[in-house]
């Protein structure tokens, strides 16, 4: 069986229904609920956090998770409801990061090219850089990698070397034959 309709366009009693019948859908994608919490402007802040706090219930080891998969929906789930300061949200963004590697080294994950930690780079949400996790060797902003370098760099450097040297020759041919 199938949802047939995105998680944001769904009311609250739609969310409440589908959430206790999760294992029928065959489509069912706890990312996409997670997401769809913080999109969906049909519900008020209150119908929000029954519906994480009910999600929480159904998948808790995915919400912790979630910590690496997508730091940026894990921060706005979990802080529903909740204004908080800078010097808040730098701690929260450093327990997540604290958090993230207590749970790769408890899973024995060693690599981190999963979510949107695939991409390597920094992510600007709201004018704020988060730093993603990325495999050694990937090159991202503020980090020289000649493993990155070498297919790619190195072959457009020789081909440009060779462009500039047969233009060298051309020069010179031209300037023979005045």
């Amino acid at each position: 069986m199938k949802i047939g309709i995105k998680f944001n366009r769904l009311t609250y009693r739609e969310y409440i229904y589908i959430l206790d019948r999760h294992q029928k859908y065959t489509d069912f994608n706890p990312l996409a609920l997670y997401r769809s919490i913080i999109e969906n402007d049909k519900l008020d802040l209150d119908q929000k956090i029954a519906i994480r706090d009910l999600a929480n219930q159904h998948f808790s080891k995915f919400f912790e998770f979630l910590q690496i998969k997508d730091r940026y929906t894990y921060m706005k789930v979990s802080t529903l409801g909740e204004t908080l300061t800078a010097g808040e949200e730098d701690r929260f963004w450093k327990s997540i990061h604290e958090n993230q590697e207590k749970i790769l080294k408890a899973k024995r994950i060693k690599h981190r090219n999963f979510g949107i930690n695939s991409k390597g780079g920094t992510i600007t949400y709201d004018l704020k850089e988060v730093y993603v996790m990325v495999r050694p060797g990937y090159n991202y902003p503020g980090k020289r990698s000649r493993a990155w370098e070498y297919p790619y760099h190195l072959a457009a450097k020789k081909r440009a070397a060779r462009a500039n040297k047969a233009d060298i020759e051309n020069q010179l041919i031209d300037l023979a034959d005045l």
